[in-house]
């Protein structure tokens, strides 16, 4: 799918949604409020032309970090997690769709009955024909996250950017909702994220986009439209790079 008459600054990029970005103002499981809201961001930007892929976590349904704190092994509990990001996967998927927005789910870890098995060439194809291709159960390993997954995921399609959402509009010295005196960057450097211990993604999620030059766009997803706003290249959140 060609881009629209508008103009755009990303052609083709990865949405990386966290699990709780889809439990609202809950505090577990799916709001089916969200969800739709989220589709309807997409669908905004699907409307431009733009190719959108999109990772999603699972932590409003089980996060595998926790696992080992109960006791339970790393890997199983990491396997658990990956079934969760595929239940999200599926919910965005039936809300994209009765939006009118054609999807395909990808899983790393086959289960034919609910999502075709990620290809690479399968996915590009998809996203060339102006589906969103949802990628779902991480890389399919265990002790990666699903921020690592959206790196892979992204430099493997080609995607221009990656789309980090977040409830907060960017990148902070610190928690700007614990401390008011946090400062806001417009723009970081890869490395300036690393050594300052800043939560944008994990440092392997991080250290992959750096080795291959993938910008990252972190930005407030709760405010309406802004995920447009970006794809049209207006400053919104933080972009995280190379030094100038």
């Amino acid at each position: 799918m060609k881009a629209g008459s508008k103009k755009v600054r990303y052609r083709r990029v990865l949405l990386k949604l966290s699990g709780e970005a889809l439990m609202g103002e809950g505090g577990y499981g799916i709001d089916s409020a969200t969800v739709d809201y989220m589709a309807r961001e997409i669908k905004a930007v699907h409307d431009l032309g733009v190719q959108v892929a999109v990772v999603i976590g699972g932590g409003n349904i089980f996060r595998g970090v926790e696992g080992p704190a109960k006791g339970m092994e790393r890997a199983t509990a990491d396997y658990m997690g990956m079934l969760a990001t595929v239940i999200n996967a599926l919910a965005l998927q039936s809300a994209l769709e009765r939006h009118g927005v054609p999807t395909r789910v990808q899983s790393a870890i086959e289960m034919r009955e609910l999502a075709e098995p990620y290809i690479r060439r399968r996915a590009v194809r998809h996203l060339e024909k102006g589906r969103v291709v949802i990628f779902a159960a991480g890389t399919g390993n265990p002790y990666f996250t699903t921020d690592t997954a959206a790196s892979l995921r992204a430099m493997e399609i080609g995607a221009e950017t990656i789309l980090k959402a977040t409830k907060v509009d960017g990148v902070y010295s610190a928690d700007p909702l614990k401390d008011p005196r946090a400062k806001k960057y417009s723009r970081i450097s890869y490395l300036e994220v690393l050594k300052k211990g800043l939560h944008v993604m994990d440092s392997t999620a991080i250290s992959l986009c750096m080795d291959n030059a993938l910008p990252i766009v972190v930005f407030n997803v709760r405010k309406k439209g802004n995920i447009k706003r970006v794809i049209e290249g207006k400053k919104i959140g933080t972009l995280v790079g190379a030094e100038d």
